[in-house]
């Protein structure tokens, strides 16, 4: 167990830096992620979503989406998500979050490559990204997530996939505008 959690504090601390904001407060500045972190086969990494409304819990799938992943985990373990809001609510569609500046248009500064391959069933966590005109390799959003409502096929072969909710569905359709994402916490079993 203990390996497990400095594999995940060297991935988190070799993607961080440190800068200073103009009232010279030192902040995180995450980078993107080159390569995947090393994932402990036969463990089970799983992120506990801690939102105003409930706790929603999501499987992550490393071996399908190691990018994706590890970028989740370095963000949830540095605390990037700590505090913003769910700026993107469908009925029937996807609740999405991640953005520190709450109009979808933010991010921690980067995107990350495509990982596409796996399905939107119910609950799944995938990431955001900008249109096809403008991003045309579907390099995905850096921060920006979200939890399908339904099964919502037209979006597979389009946007990467990297988890699944496994518990917490109705806490996802509570969800509305502007509810809160408190803090997200990565455990491994």
């Amino acid at each position: 167990m203990k390996h497990i959690y400095l594999v995940l504090c060297f991935s988190l601390i070799s993607s961080l830096s440190f800068t200073e904001n103009n009232k010279g407060v030192q902040m995180t500045q995450f980078l993107e992620p080159i390569q995947p972190m090393s994932f402990e086969k036969g463990k089970t990494y799983q992120a506990l979503i801690y939102t105003s409304k409930g706790v929603i819990t999501c499987e992550l799938y490393p071996e399908k989406a190691p990018l994706s992943v590890t970028n989740f985990v370095q963000l949830a373990n540095g605390g990037f998500y700590n505090g913003l809001k769910f700026h993107r609510v469908v009925p029937q569609f996807v609740i999405q979050g991640g953005d520190p500046e709450g109009t979808g248009k933010g991010g921690p500064g980067y995107t990350i490559p495509a990982e596409i391959g796996l399905k939107h069933e119910k609950g799944a966590l995938a990431w955001a990204r900008l249109p096809d005109q403008i991003n045309p390799k579907k390099r995905s959003s850096g921060s920006q997530f979200y939890i399908a409502i339904e099964k919502v096929p037209f979006l597979d072969g389009e946007y990467s996939v990297f988890g699944q909710t496994i518990n917490g569905m109705d806490i996802i359709s509570k969800i509305a505008q502007n509810d809160l994402i408190e803090k997200i916490e990565i455990i491994v079993k």
